[in-house]
């Protein structure tokens, strides 16, 4: 990376790509498109709220991510927030409220951060935050959902809100999808599908990239199947390591360069239809991008950690604003240290050096 790279620059320029490819799969839909256009707006206005705020000294990152709940009505096999106890089947205790959630999705926006990522457990369980969400139309929120709740409620919330998009997380066919995520979950999800593609919704979906398994989700038969069930938006998700025993599950380096040139070749291929990868090219952005250079999550009792697979905090905002949250102790010395920076072969940097990152914690 050269010393003169702009990270901030290069983010926002990749949100403004973002935004124009899916402006081109909505096309067909003039509800979304419309919606879309006047979302691009709102990009570009908070891109000049976060450098406005660069040139006070402070970084303000595009993404968010919010784990609105931590209850799921699933447990599925490998669920890296039911190994990092962010995920149980208790009553929920402390966790945010809905006027909570709303205040930090008010700073969001008045900080020029674009787009919120609401994640759980199962975060359709938590109506009272999705409904303060739709207020928000300066914002995008992608609800990663496992989309066994779908009802009519939901389709008419997201139909008249369409900064709401689905993405439904969904493993292959229904042998492959059950066996992690337990028995008619598949025909659930396809359920759910039909009847958002009947209400002309945008939706997505989540594939879940481990070692090895990279031929068979992005097979065209598989991404044929997800375009007829009315997918317009597919994330590829890395998976990470809950623990020892599940490294080897991480992609390789080779693996991940190959999926980003797999992505550009399916963005040729399929104009109607949108892909992206996360944590995406850690190489092109300098390094991981969590503790606020890109993102940061906020767990659903208000901790903010510097990504959901790394579940350290040493601030609330309960008892801080989003500001001294991305300045706070743990995610400045994450971003001035060379953690982050680390050239790694795939997997998860903090996971890799989670004893340094709970130094910085403990010290």
């Amino acid at each position: 990376m050269s010393e003169d790279f702009d990270l901030q620059e290069y983010l926002a320029n990749g949100a403004e790509i973002i935004v124009k490819d899916a402006i081109r799969a909505s096309l067909r839909n003039p509800k979304e498109s419309l919606y879309l256009l006047k979302f691009s707006k709102h990009v570009k206005k908070a891109t000049e709220i976060r450098q406005n705020f660069k040139r006070k000294g402070h970084n303000i990152p595009i993404f968010l991510i919010a784990s609105i709940t931590s209850n799921c009505n699933l447990h599925c096999t490998g669920c890296y927030s039911r190994a990092n106890n962010a995920c149980n089947d208790e009553v929920p205790e402390n966790q945010l409220t809905s006027d909570e959630w709303e205040s930090v999705f008010t700073q969001a926006k008045d900080m020029g951060i674009s787009f919120i990522v609401l994640a759980g457990g199962e975060p359709m369980l938590r109506e009272d935050v999705i409904v303060k969400a739709s207020a928000f139309p300066e914002i995008l929120f992608p609800i990663f959902t496992n989309g066994t709740m779908i009802d009519k409620d939901y389709l008419d919330l997201f139909n008249k809100n369409r900064n709401l998009i689905p993405i439904l997380s969904i493993e292959g066919d229904e042998n492959v999808t059950d066996s992690r995520r337990g028995e008619g979950v598949y025909n659930a999800l396809v359920n759910s599908m039909e009847l958002m593609k009947k209400s002309d919704l945008i939706f997505g979906a989540s594939l879940t990239f481990t070692r090895g398994n990279l031929d068979s989700i992005m097979s065209i038969e598989y991404i044929e199947k997800l375009r007829e069930f009315g997918c317009k938006v597919i994330f590829f998700i890395e998976y990470v390591p809950v623990d020892e025993k599940t490294v080897n599950l991480a992609p390789s380096d080779a693996e991940r360069e190959l999926l980003l040139n797999e992505i550009a070749r399916l963005r040729k291929e399929y104009n109607d239809m949108l892909f992206m990868s996360f944590p995406g090219d850690e190489k092109s952005s300098g390094g991981c991008l969590a503790a606020g250079r890109g993102f940061f999550h906020i767990n659903s009792q208000g901790g903010a950690e510097p990504c959901p697979a790394s579940p350290y905090s040493d601030i609330n905002v309960r008892d801080a604003s989003l500001l001294e949250v991305l300045d706070s102790k743990l995610f400045k010395s994450l971003r001035d240290g060379d953690i982050l920076l680390d050239d790694h072969d795939g997997g998860c940097v903090l996971f890799e050096h989670k004893d340094e990152v709970e130094k910085l914690l403990y010290d």
